[in-house]
């Protein structure tokens, strides 16, 4: 047999240092080595503690909650659920859709939360001949009197604000709505090949009047989902609508106090994100998103009777942040059950179509979430 047919050994290289051990763990050692390596997985990094800076960010928002409070309360009468969640959604860095019957102060709250935060503030009132350039803002041509040069200047639109008011934003076309997609998401501007940042903080705060639907354009499920909450604005019980004659009809004039700045809420915004939120408490948030969810097997009868289309993960996504919110809004550490059940209606209502039998029913999206609620909401509910 010739060399060529001869298999050759891979020749071992032993290093001085392992001269000395016997053979046979030597063999061992090269076995070994030729074992491939099983891929490892890496945990996500956990979210950083909150800090003892974090507590006395968490007892300032609590007594500069109080003093909101009653700085709106000068202006709003009443409406104290709306309140907590509009800012609830500010302090998740979100968007809030407001949806009610003309004369209930929609506006008026959103322009006078801008002023107790001391952020700016654009009013866009939404038509069915707006453009998207109305929003975002356009270029236009301008000609250098020195060097005759023509160059395209940027001239910003009513966006570049702190907060935004759409107002009626079913009035105006899809097209027109798409504009406020990439902003809402991406907190920036694209026009042409330029992109230009939105001012931080930025909110879109959104009104919608349910009756009159005449040449209206509902907004699209996507750009539904942008937003965190649905806020629904009720009339006023009897005592509030004749303490709002009185003002409204007399010489009061209210004097705002600016209690918070666009400096403090970036920094409530991060404390937000750090405060925790136990594992039972985030089980509980995503089994009450999938149980909206009529394929799920574990679905509720109800469910898979008269809702179409259930929640996706952003809703779970934002009741867990809706829960961190309430409790720093309420002086607290730590999330629970019952902050997530709070904050189910207006994170949920409009995530959760129904079926055409439970429309010729009465039955109603709130109606679904409250039926999930009693039916998640167990006896032996942990609420630390």
């Amino acid at each position: 047999m010739t060399l060529r047919n001869q298999r050759r050994e891979p020749l071992l290289f032993v290093p001085d240092t392992l001269r000395h051990l016997p053979s046979n763990l030597i063999q061992l050692n090269s076995n070994l080595s030729n074992i491939p390596l099983m891929p490892t997985t890496t945990a996500p990094p956990a979210d950083p503690e909150i800090t003892s800076s974090d507590k006395e960010t968490i007892e300032e928002l609590k007594a500069a909650y109080a003093d909101m409070r009653e700085q709106l309360g000068q202006v709003i009468v009443g409406q104290q659920e709306v309140i907590e969640q509009l800012l609830i959604s500010i302090f998740c860095r979100s968007h809030a859709l407001l949806v009610g019957v003309p004369g209930l102060a929609k506006t008026l709250l959103v322009s006078t939360v801008a002023d107790v935060l001391d952020l700016s503030f654009k009013r866009v009132q939404f038509t069915p001949d707006l453009m998207p350039a109305d929003i975002t803002g356009t270029e236009v041509l301008e000609e250098d009197h020195t060097t005759g040069k023509r160059i395209f200047r940027f001239v910003h639109g009513p966006i570049f604000a702190n907060m935004i008011l759409a107002d009626e934003i079913n009035r105006t076309p899809p097209k027109t709505q798409a504009s406020l997609l990439e902003a809402m998401q991406e907190h920036h501007v694209t026009i042409g090949d330029e992109t230009y940042p939105l001012p931080d903080p930025f909110f879109v705060l959104a009104t919608q009047n349910p009756i009159e639907q005449e040449g209206t354009f509902p907004l699209p499920e996507a750009q539904l989902d942008r937003f965190m909450f649905n806020i629904r604005v009720a009339y006023p019980s009897a005592e509030e609508e004749q303490d709002i004659i009185k003002r409204v009809s007399g010489t009061y004039r209210a004097n705002i106090e600016k209690k918070l700045n666009a400096e403090t809420i970036i920094r409530l915004q991060k404390v937000v994100r750090r405060v925790p939120a136990a594992d039972h408490v985030i089980a509980y948030a995503s089994q009450l998103v999938r149980a909206s969810r009529p394929k799920e097997a574990d679905a509720p009868d109800f469910v898979k009777e008269m809702v179409s289309w259930g929640a996706g993960p952003r809703a779970g996504i934002y009741l867990i942040l809706g829960a961190k919110a309430r409790a720093v809004l309420e002086g607290r550490y730590h999330a629970t059950t019952e902050d997530v059940r709070a904050v189910a209606l207006p994170v949920l209502r409009h995530r959760i179509l129904t079926t055409f039998n439970a429309e010729a029913a009465g039955v109603t999206s709130d109606d679904i979430v409250n039926m999930l609620i009693d039916h998640m909401k167990s006896p032996d509910d942990i609420n630390i």
